[in-house]
């Protein structure tokens, strides 16, 4: 019997998959499906909420002339902040997308997902 529970990232990449929409194809289906989990998306959108309040806060010390090195200590906290935000998204999407990829058929697929997060990497590690 069915019940009213919210699909998972599996059922929903099971149905796309399965039955894509029109000119969708499985790559499409794999996107649509590829959905942050909801209390991950629940703690980085309020992670960004607290970190937009520091920038502005940022922005009116160097507006109020605040001593520079004050300023700058708190653009560190706000870049350690968006660090921890961008560790978030990848662990979520390395734990339901990257995982489904590479443990899928399409062999496309694999390669595709598997240079994007090579190109993440190396993006991060540009001096």
């Amino acid at each position: 019997m069915r019940t009213n529970a919210p699909l998972t990232f599996a059922d929903r990449l099971c149905i796309l998959c399965a039955n894509p929409p029109r000119g969708m194809g499985y790559l499409g289906a794999l996107r649509e499906a590829c959905v942050m989990e909801a209390e991950t998306k629940r703690q980085v959108v309020n992670r960004l909420a607290s970190i937009a309040g520091h920038v502005e806060g940022v922005k009116r010390m160097v507006e109020q002339d605040v001593y520079c090195i004050d300023a700058i200590r708190q653009l560190q906290a706000v870049q350690a902040a968006l660090s921890k935000v961008e560790s978030l998204i990848l662990d979520g999407h390395l734990r339901t997308c990257v995982t489904t990829a590479v443990r899928g058929e399409d062999p496309d697929e694999r390669e595709r997902v598997l240079r994007e997060i090579t190109e993440v990497f190396n993006t991060a590690t540009k001096p």
